[in-house]
């Protein structure tokens, strides 16, 4: 966030009130939320959390050399700062960040592309943001800055001069997608799927549904909706005043063209980057060649070990759409024995158990050759499964003590589970005993 404004104009945009220092100073050149990244020029918002206030380290902040901060009412009346900085009082912190954000996409006057769904939401940014990079300067949600929290942070980080904004949005609950919508007004708004995620606080896949198509809702005219084809649940959200585009068997985009090379071949990514093609082109963009994706973390990176094991960390989040894409995926692609790691799926509501004995029986099905589960949820996938390569452990750190002991030379092994499992530390401790091979990553 580099602009003109003056330090008057950060607070009303922000929607507040100088309290102490310098109305004229120039903008901040960075915005955070945590006081231990402080550096010269760097703007501190006090966010109130669960556990702390962040506006209780505003002084420090300040004492830091940071620009200024943005604090609640209470907490600015107990603070003073030197004549290069300043301190702006809000009534709501959180409210104020979303502001600020919202004033400066407006600011930056560039094209958004907002990406949602119930899985490949990350997969789908992240081919979208190599589609665009050879061509336009591009800013992307990074690690799981998608958040009421980290996509306003996202929009304030990115420079003057930026032409594409691509912005991953989660979802909990109703609203949450209206209100990141509201602040990022999109230009395209994506919807990878809908299944089923989040049932613990939405109880049915239509709820979910309801929730995801807030992007739909919240799109101004002008904008491009993409959606998959023949997706049910998302067709009675469909608006007749904006452009649709449907991506998949039976819609406008139905398969990548050949002047596109993409660095892997499973049906799930394919289907991610159909999205991610469709969205592009709804700037202008038409990619080719090879589209070169750095996949974020913990979401599919493959490793190539000593004795020619492959690993699969993909371990950040798991529902029952993930799951079956990401074991398809492994049985297409090994060349040797085939070994999943499955952890707990989490926010299933009262048909967790259903859901994990189904994904058992699909492991089965695949043929796949060992079941590792892990979690005591993940413990019904067992049954369905059979054979005597099954193994039900019941934490991460059991799973990352016996992995080494489970695998052969040239298997090919798929670890994932919702993030709370922890399962990285499986991954970790499989490359710590076979160390990766030169030049194994992705």
């Amino acid at each position: 966030m580099k602009t003109r404004w003056s330090a008057a104009e950060v607070a009303a945009n922000a929607g507040g009130q100088i309290a102490a220092g310098n109305a004229a100073v120039a903008a901040p050149s960075s915005v955070t939320i945590d006081s231990r990244e402080i550096v010269p020029g760097a703007l501190f918002v006090g966010l109130a959390g669960s556990v702390e206030d962040g506006g209780e380290f505003a002084g420090a902040a300040l004492a830091s050399g940071a620009w200024g901060v943005i604090v609640s009412e209470q907490h600015a009346a107990a603070l003073d700062c030197d004549d290069e900085q300043v301190v702006i009082a809000v009534s709501d912190p959180l409210q104020a960040l979303a502001n600020l954000a919202e004033a400066w996409r407006r600011e930056l006057g560039c094209a958004v592309i907002a990406v949602t769904g119930s899985t490949g939401k990350t997969s789908t940014k992240d081919i979208i943001a190599g589609m665009l990079a050879p061509s336009r300067r591009t800013v992307a949600t990074v690690e799981n800055f998608n958040t009421e929290i980290g996509l306003p942070l996202t929009i304030l980080a990115a420079p003057a001069g930026t032409e594409v904004l691509v912005l991953e949005m989660a979802m909990r609950g109703e609203g949450q997608i209206a209100e990141l919508t509201r602040i990022a007004q999109p230009d395209v708004g994506v919807i990878v799927n809908v299944g089923p995620v989040h049932l613990e606080q939405l109880g049915t896949v239509e709820a979910v549904a309801r929730a995801k198509a807030e992007l739909i809702v919240g799109l101004g005219p002008g904008a491009v909706s993409v959606v998959p084809a023949g997706d049910a649940l998302l067709e009675p959200h469909i608006r007749s005043d904006i452009r649709t585009i449907r991506f998949g068997p039976g819609g406008e985009l139905e398969q990548l063209p050949d002047t596109i090379e993409l660095p892997f071949a499973s049906a799930h990514m394919r289907s991610n980057a159909l999205a991610a093609l469709a969205a592009v082109r709804a700037l202008g963009v038409e990619p080719s060649g090879l589209i070169e994706v750095e996949l974020s973390m913990l979401r599919g990176q493959r490793l190539l070990l000593k004795d020619n094991v492959v690993v699969i960390n993909d371990c950040y989040n798991a529902n029952p759409m993930s799951m079956r894409a990401a074991l398809d995926d492994l049985a297409d692609s090994a060349s040797g024995r085939t070994v999943a790691v499955l952890g707990d799926m989490r926010e299933l509501g009262p048909d967790q158990r259903r859901f994990h004995a189904e994904l058992g029986a699909h492991v089965r099905e695949l043929g796949v050759d060992v079941l590792v589960t892990v979690g005591g949820m993940a413990r019904d996938a067992g049954p369905p499964f059979g054979g005597e390569n099954l193994y039900s452990l019941e934490s991460a750190a059991q799973a990352a003590d016996q992995i080494a002991s489970i695998v052969e030379p040239g298997d090919t092994v798929l670890i994932k589970g919702s993030r709370g499992v922890g399962l990285e530390v499986v991954a970790e401790a499989l490359c710590r005993a076979l160390p990766p091979a030169a030049g194994g990553g992705d």
